[in-house]
């Protein structure tokens, strides 16, 4: 089920199913994220959580740190990926990181039954604070996203 929640004021698409949730790193997400990262990341996360309680009224079995880091990374990855694509213009390695930006723009989060990768997560949970650090301050200056 397809929701839009407004979060300070941007409307932040994500997918609700059972036992997982998809966000899009679209371009009102990365405004939302823009330069409060480590408080809007705990703030979408507890959002999401909560509707996903009240739509299947059971808990998503995931750890919010390990949810954060799997969202926040992936973002960095199509952040990253797109500044690549500004800098690099050779065809052929261009076309690959395409390829791997269609893969970071929309970030499955599955509980550990439907998520083989759930665990990895779980790994990388303990350095929350550290991909906070790294997480880019302004992500609008560089207008890699742009409103469809």
């Amino acid at each position: 089920m397809e929701k839009i929640y407004d979060l300070e004021g941007f409307r932040i698409k994500v997918v609700l199913e059972n036992g997982l949730i998809r966000v899009f790193s679209d371009a009102e997400l990365w405004r939302f994220l823009n330069g409060k990262a480590n408080v809007r990341f705990e703030l979408l996360v507890n959002t999401v959580k909560t509707a996903y309680l009240l739509e299947f009224d059971k808990a998503l079995s995931i750890e919010n740190d390990s949810l954060l880091v799997e969202i926040l990374v992936h973002v960095y990855c199509d952040y990253l990926g797109l500044r690549f694509n500004q800098v690099i213009k050779i065809k052929w390695i261009t076309k690959l990181v395409n390829k791997l930006l269609i893969r970071a723009e929309i970030v499955d989060c599955g509980e550990k039954s439907l998520d083989g990768n759930r665990w990895f997560w779980d790994l990388l949970a303990g350095l929350k604070t550290f991909f906070i650090r790294i997480f880019p301050k302004n992500l609008r200056i560089q207008q890699l996203k742009h409103t469809n």
